[in-house]
């Protein structure tokens, strides 16, 4: 049995996630801020797929407490942990120019999208390093759920990509830091994609895609992300150890 966490896992390129580790025979534990009783068709749509349990962790992954509670209920229900997908994020509440960001957004978004996955992995990664300790033929990996907005600016929302430049630091610190208990630390990056959080902006994006923003003509999907994180988390990749991989349909390729 492998088992996997997926954060932010109930809905969107999370979901994607789950989805296709549930269908590998994962045991699958998502994580959301919704009640339990909002996920239920969500949960067993998971099982349908495949997974022989299923797990929800509710909390927010930017709180320390909480972070705390998710790392013990994944204890007690599932025993161990193979598979990490840090996904949880949230953009600004409201887009504002840079000349404008307020502290408090900026704080929050940074809470949730940097901070969290920083110390939720440094928190998984002892673990995995114990598990590792006590079977050499423990397999285990680390995957962030990271954006383009890494290295694409985008001047009304900031603090969104200050976030995720920063997770892009966590995946490096951290596949260095463990590629001596030989678990490898991935990096996904996916471009624009169909999800909840981009529901405010197709208009905007349907009209830059038909002008030729991607190489591949159309928005991303959370599957084409949850086959990435599958691949990854399978191990054919084990040698890549704290690399990116771009899911972006070609959107990043410097062009003319």
């Amino acid at each position: 049995m492998k088992v996997a966490f997926v954060t932010g896992g109930s809905r969107g390129i999370g979901f994607g996630c789950a989805e296709f580790l549930a269908r590998a025979g994962y045991t699958v534990a998502i994580n959301g801020m919704r009640p339990v009783e909002q996920v239920t068709a969500v949960l067993d749509a998971l099982k349908a797929a495949g997974a022989p349990k299923v797990v929800y962790c509710q909390g927010d992954v930017g709180d320390e407490e909480a972070r705390g509670r998710i790392i013990a209920q994944l204890k007690e229900e599932c025993g161990q942990l193979n598979v990490l997908v840090n996904n949880a994020g949230v953009a600004p509440a409201e887009r504002k120019d840079v000349l404008e960001t307020s502290q408090e957004s900026y704080e929050r978004v940074m809470k949730i999208n940097c901070e969290g996955p920083y110390f939720l992995t440094q928190a998984v990664a002892n673990w995995m390093v114990e598990q590792k300790q006590a079977d050499e033929n423990f397999e285990a990996s680390i995957i962030n759920v990271n954006s383009i907005s890494a290295t694409v600016v985008s001047v009304n929302r900031g603090e969104y990509c200050v976030s995720k430049a920063g997770l892009a630091m966590v995946t490096q610190l951290f596949a260095a830091r463990l590629g001596e208990f030989n678990i490898p630390v991935y990096e996904v990056r996916p471009g624009v994609t169909k999800t909840d959080m981009t529901a405010g902006v197709t208009e905007k994006y349907d009209k830059l895609i038909a002008d030729g923003l991607c190489v591949t003509p159309r928005w991303g999907y959370p599957e084409d992300i949850g086959k990435a994180v599958v691949a990854l988390a399978e191990g054919g990749f084990l040698y890549s150890t704290g690399q990116v991989i771009m899911i972006d349909g070609g959107l990043t390729i410097p062009r003319l």
